[in-house]
């Protein structure tokens, strides 16, 4: 009786052990579907180098291979093999996960799942994103499986430096992402394989810390300890290799100690280059290498291994280790499931109410007062983004003005050079609405305020005089407006076209921010892109075309600035003008009186058959044009009208010889009136855009977008709501979320009655 007892409890703790094991793979499963799972099952998590090999590990354990293995990059998505021992299964029973969520198991065999895995590293590797983190998730029985779940990554890359291998490096940031992500699972157990016979070289371990830094559930494995053995010259070599100081291993490891597998290659078929002709060769092949590695050990150590060390030496060491580990883990976290499988339930009737709730407001008539809150509710949240508000978070949806100048263009100047955006105030911000409006504006008079007047050359100051209609006399005042306005006009338009791009780049940034206030709050249609399509188009019509009116209205003061030339508008310093005029002909005057020589350094090809009569005319016209503007003759009386008056038409009428003291007064009009054009410019621009922009979005926009939408709304309701689109959308949504609910249903009463069974147990 007692042995019939006895036979009884061990075979209701089997029981309990194979319903445990069932769950969790089923859990682990539904946990990968899940976007807001709160759950994640145990599970082994193997990291390590490429050719560390992490793929014939995990074979050896599983006791039959089935995995793309080989030298480089053989791993390009995750694969987790649920594993459970069954004493039935002769050879291997596998199945693959279907990956569409609905967690129904696909039988394969081994050939097709090789196939599959093979077929998918080979996909990803043509692709853009070479790596993927999606599971691929087997199911397989057999007598040689230990009962575990474990995870295969793909092997970090350690890529060699310089451009050259820039690709390559890529690569092996995108591998170590993928792979942190996964190791950031508390749940899982880190299996860290390491390739090396020092362990001060911690190359996957470096990693590994990063998420684990005491290394409190990672469990260190030296691979391939067969092709070390030989590389030790002594004993004491060994000892420090197989009990390693835990100051060298940077933490307190599971289990104590590094494990120390070897793997025989080879890979089982019947082809001509197959070294195993049947899976259970294979494992055979893994335990003689295990005791081979054991004895090499003693042989090197001139002693037995004691039984704490061979713990530690082979693959089966390591499996027994491991499988106890998880029960262990799946054991105690049975009552943690419970009340999370019960909140996840919660959720999901919650979600499913909310689908019938939908559903059941899909007419025209609420479909419009939907329709309309909506477009209600954006302009709120557009006019309260303009006004100022930090409701959406500036890190998602803020731009520095490195970012804003990216992707709104800068303001570049005829030199092509960018202003230092370190200069500009709230640079390094990350702005959005009106602040960043009010900041690229803010930009606009910083940058065009400190332009100045372009160099102007004697070549264009003598082309600029031309011949006028009725004689060939020379007027340098209007020499000096066709040059300042045309200076203007180059410099000034593209500054114009920039502002505008610059500008609708910001507020077309502001319709996804709305979006995201709306979805925050509850009230963004979801299901309906037709809608919110048509609401986004037209607000970017709506400020495409106030953008271009604006511009164009911009443009006729800019045309109008630099096509006639006001002197009371363009002249703002007269004053200084004068000034400078003033003290321009008092230096001439001093330069005549003091150096008379003064008029032959200025040499110009003879024009005429006596060139010194040319050139002490020249001199003359020089020192009169100095008396004229300073009101003086050569003995400092003063002259009359008619003489200052025929000493200026000498000097600008009837001379064309370009002077020095000609091209300085000319040289100084342009300036003047550029600066009159660039002040003018810079506060009709600002003006413009502020009410022929920015205030048609604040006050015509709202009536006509609503005129639009009611325009929709009588002529074709179905096109902007597309109601048998969405309503067949929310009852896929409403069968996956009943089928969802169902599984997590079932998972809660197994593991309420495996918890149950497992308190029966303790007590």
């Amino acid at each position: 009786m007692a042995l019939e007892a006895k036979g009884h409890s061990v075979a209701d703790a089997a029981s309990s052990h194979h319903h445990l094991y069932e769950a969790y793979n089923e859990l682990h499963t539904l946990s990968q579907h899940l976007s807001s799972t709160p759950f994640s099952s145990p599970a082994i998590l193997v990291v390590g180098h490429q050719t560390d090999g992490k793929s014939a590990l995990i074979e050896a354990l599983m006791g039959f291979q089935f995995n793309h293995v080989g030298g480089g990059t053989k791993t390009r998505r995750p694969v987790t093999l649920h594993m459970k021992y069954n004493e039935e299964c002769v050879g291997p029973v596998c199945g693959i996960v279907d990956e569409e969520g609905n967690g129904v198991v696909k039988e394969k065999s081994m050939e097709e799942i090789q196939a599959y895995i093979q077929s998918e590293n080979l996909r990803l590797e043509n692709e853009a994103c070479q790596f993927s983190p999606k599971e691929i998730i087997i199911r397989v029985e057999y007598k040689y499986c230990p009962n575990l779940t474990i995870i295969d990554t793909p092997g970090l890359i350690a890529a060699a430096p310089g451009r050259k291998n820039s690709s390559l490096q890529g690569q092996a940031r995108g591998v170590e992402s993928l792979v942190r992500a996964k190791m950031q699972h508390k749940e899982f157990i880190i299996l860290c394989l390491e390739d090396c016979s020092d362990w001060s070289n911690a190359t996957t371990r470096k990693v590994v810390m990063q998420v684990d830094p005491e290394l409190s559930r990672t469990i260190i494995v030296s691979t391939k300890l067969d092709t070390k053995i030989p590389q030790f010259s002594c004993a004491s070599d060994v000892e420090v290799f197989l009990s390693p100081a835990e100051s060298t291993l940077d933490g307190f490891i599971l289990g104590g100690s590094p494990f120390f597998t070897s793997v025989p290659s080879g890979r089982v078929g019947s082809g001509h280059g197959s070294v195993f002709r049947s899976n259970a060769e294979f494992k055979q092949a893994v335990s003689l290498r295990e005791v081979e590695d054991i004895g090499s050990l003693e042989e090197k150590l001139c002693r037995p291994l004691s039984d704490k060390e061979r713990s530690r030496i082979g693959v089966s060491s390591l499996r027994h280790f491991l499988e106890e580990l998880l029960r262990k883990r799946y054991m105690d976290n049975v009552p943690l499931i419970i009340p999370l499988l019960e909140r996840e339930h919660r959720n999901g009737v919650k979600r499913l109410n909310e689908i019938n709730q939908e559903l059941s407001t899909l007419d025209e008539s609420k479909l419009k007062e939907k329709g309309r809150n909506c477009q209600d509710l954006f302009l709120t949240k557009l006019s309260l983004l303009l006004k100022g508000s930090v409701v959406a978070p500036p890190d998602k949806f803020g731009e520095t003005l490195q970012d804003e100048r990216t992707n709104g263009g800068a303001f570049v100047g005829p030199d092509c050079l960018q202003f230092p955006h370190k200069l500009i105030p709230n640079a390094a911000m990350r702005l959005y609405g009106g602040a960043q409006y009010h900041r690229a504006m803010a930009e606009f008079r910083f940058v065009v305020g400190g332009i100045k007047c372009p160099q102007i050359s004697r070549e264009e100051i003598v082309n600029a005089c031309g011949v006028e209609d009725i004689h060939d006399g020379t007027n340098y005042s209007r020499t000096a407006c066709v040059l300042a306005v045309a200076k203007a006009q180059d410099t000034f338009e593209p500054f114009l076209n920039q502002l505008g791009f610059r500008l609708l780049h910001i507020l077309k940034r502001l319709v996804p921010i709305c979006i995201y206030l709306l979805q925050k709050e509850g009230e963004y249609l979801s299901g309906h892109e037709v809608f919110l399509g048509r609401f986004t188009s037209a607000f970017n019509n709506f400020a495409e075309s106030t953008e271009r009116g604006c511009r164009e209205k911009c443009m006729e003061d800019l045309v109008s600035t630099t096509r006639y030339v006001s002197w009371s508008l363009h002249n703002k310093n007269r004053a200084g003008l004068r000034h400078f005029l003033d003290s321009f002909g008092a230096s001439e005057q001093a330069i005549a009186n003091s150096s008379p020589s003064y008029s032959g350094s200025y040499q110009e090809p003879a024009l005429a058959s006596n060139a010194n009569d040319k050139q002490d005319n020249k001199a003359k016209s020089d020192t009169k044009l100095g008396h004229a503007i300073s009101g003086t003759d050569s003995g400092g009386s003063p002259q009359t009208t008619e003489t200052r008056l025929a000493d200026l038409l000498d000097s600008t009428l009837w001379n064309r010889r370009l002077a020095p003291s000609s091209e300085r007064i000319v040289y100084a009009l342009v300036q003047h009136i550029f600066l009159g054009i660039k002040e003018y410019f810079l506060a009709s621009a600002e003006l413009k855009f502020n009410c022929f922009l920015l205030m048609p979005i604040v006050d015509k926009l709202p009536a006509l977008l609503r005129e639009d939408l009611e325009c929709a709304f009588e002529n074709d309701l179905d096109s902007i709501f597309d109601v048998s689109r969405v309503r067949s959308s929310l009852g896929q949504q409403k069968r996956d979320t009943e089928i969802e609910l169902k599984r997590i249903q079932r998972l809660k009463e197994k593991f309420r009655q495996i918890h149950e069974q497992l308190c029966r147990e303790q007590n």
